[in-house]
C-alpha cells in the first residue's frame, strides 16, 4: 500500500547525483528509439564495453544500464583513451561539422581495433558523403546505416580491421 492507501502506486526512482545537481534523467519516447537503434547497429552483447559521446550521453548511459548493459561510460568519466572499448556511440543533433568532427578524434582512441563506431547525425546537420569523408579521415569505413527519428544511424568499422578491407 502507498501512503495515500492506494493498493498500487507507481514506484519513482530517486534522482541522480550527477557532479552535484540532483537530475531526474529520462529519455523521451523519440530518443529511445534511437538508443533501440544504435544497440542494434552496434550488435552488442552485455558484456561489451561502450563508450559515449554527444549531446544526450548521460541520458544513454543511464537507459543502458537500466537495460543491463553495465560496461558504459562517457567520454567525460573515462579520461585514459587506450583503445579498451568495444563500441563507440555518438549522437550529434548539433549543426557544427567541425565539432563532429573534434569528438570523433577525442573517441576514436578509446575504441579497440576491432570495435564499432555507432553515430546518430541529426537531421539536416551534414551530407552523407561529409560523414563518409571525416570517417575515413579517421580510418572508418561505414558498414551499415538507417534512417532513424529523423537524423541517420550509421555503424562503422576500421579500415583496417574490416573483412571487405583484407580481401581488396
Amino acid at each position: 500500500m502507498d501512503r495515500r492507501g492506494g493498493a498500487h502506486s507507481r514506484v519513482m526512482s530517486p534522482p541522480l547525483r550527477f557532479d552535484g545537481v540532483m537530475t531526474q534523467p529520462a529519455l523521451i519516447p523519440s530518443d529511445e528509439r534511437i538508443v533501440d537503434t544504435m544497440i542494434g547497429l552496434a550488435r552488442i552483447a552485455k558484456s561489451h564495453r561502450i563508450i559515449l559521446a554527444g549531446s544526450i550521453s548521460f541520458e544513454m548511459f543511464v537507459e543502458l544500464h537500466r537495460r543491463g548493459y553495465l560496461r558504459v561510460t562517457t567520454t567525460r568519466i573515462c579520461h585514459v583513451p587506450c583503445g579498451q572499448h568495444d563500441v563507440a556511440f555518438i549522437t550529434w543533433p548539433g549543426p557544427s561539422f567541425g565539432v563532429l568532427e573534434a569528438a570523433l578524434d577525442g573517441l576514436v582512441h578509446f575504441l579497440s581495433a576491432a570495435g564499432v563506431l555507432v553515430i546518430w547525425v541529426g537531421p539536416r546537420q551534414m551530407s552523407s558523403r561529409a560523414l563518409r569523408l571525416a570517417l575515413k579521415k579517421f580510418g572508418f569505413r561505414i558498414e551499415s546505416g538507417t534512417r532513424c527519428e529523423g537524423g541517420v544511424a550509421i555503424s562503422a568499422r576500421r579500415i583496417e580491421s574490416s573483412p571487405l578491407a583484407s580481401v581488396a
